[in-house]
């Protein structure tokens, strides 16, 4: 098993991983270093319930003062189900009085017209993270190529070398995410208390791998990993899992 350094950043057990995330976001906003603030959002469940608690205290931000950037986006039309912009406009933006910019991703356009925008940005105030079963994050999945793009890169078309995932993606980098003022991790559920155990073990999973001024994990008390000395699921590593379940499915 191969290991990162050392694991970076705070982590939170909470009750509610939305509620707290909203929470993070209000307190980020009211905090911010100038005049606006630059939000990049995430996609998948349990970001669309921290969308949803984040809308509910709409009346606690200016959003005419926030710029919002998607951190991945798969290659599908913006109103498909699977699209990470239909999940936000309809999870977060559709309840919001005028926003001050909104900057979706499109595969269409390329990684390098994203990166471009983004690289104008400048530090973000604040990006959200969600973590999958196996250990991917944004999508950064284990063994892809965007996980080695060069320092240049912030953005990268990108896909699941597993096949678990489908549909092609465009990705912030890593570079990109190193770039961000603080990174909120979202993690909620039993089925992701694997992949956070890896990634605190400092197992070199794409999530181990994020860097930033800060990063914080809020973590529901299902996904908190085992207590010291307790192995993961059939004492088996995040990859190792997955490829397990991989088996199963099969064999059904």
């Amino acid at each position: 098993m191969t290991l990162v350094d050392a694991f970076a950043g705070d982590v939170r057990v909470v009750d509610d991983v939305a509620a707290a995330f909203a929470q993070e976001v209000i307190a980020a906003f009211a905090l911010r270093q100038g005049p606006r603030f630059s939000l990049l959002v995430s996609g998948g469940p349990t970001a669309q319930l921290c969308y949803a608690a984040l809308a509910g205290e709409r009346k606690r931000i200016a959003w005419q003062d926030v710029d919002v950037f998607w951190g991945d986006e798969r290659c599908v039309p913006a109103d498909d189900p699977a699209s990470n912009q239909r999940l936000v406009r309809e999870a977060l933006l559709s309840h919001l009085p005028e926003v001050g910019s909104i900057h979706p991703m499109s595969c269409s356009d390329g990684p390098d017209a994203y990166g471009r925008l983004l690289a104008a940005q400048g530090p973000f105030d604040l990006v959200h993270l969600g973590l999958g079963p196996d250990g991917h994050t944004a999508s950064l999945f284990p063994g892809s190529g965007a996980l080695s793009a060069g320092t240049g890169d912030l953005v990268a078309l990108a896909e699941d070398p597993s096949g678990r995932n489908p549909h092609r993606r465009m990705t912030v980098t890593l570079t990109a995410i190193a770039r961000a003022r603080r990174v909120v991790f979202t993690v909620a559920g039993a089925a992701k208390a694997d992949a956070l155990a890896a990634v605190l073990s400092g197992e070199d999973v794409p999530a181990s791998r994020v860097r930033a001024a800060s990063v914080l994990w809020l973590v529901d008390r299902a996904a908190r990993p085992p207590p010291a000395g307790a192995t993961t699921t059939a004492g088996v590593t995040v990859a190792a899992r997955a490829a397990n379940l991989d088996r199963q499915r099969t064999a059904h």
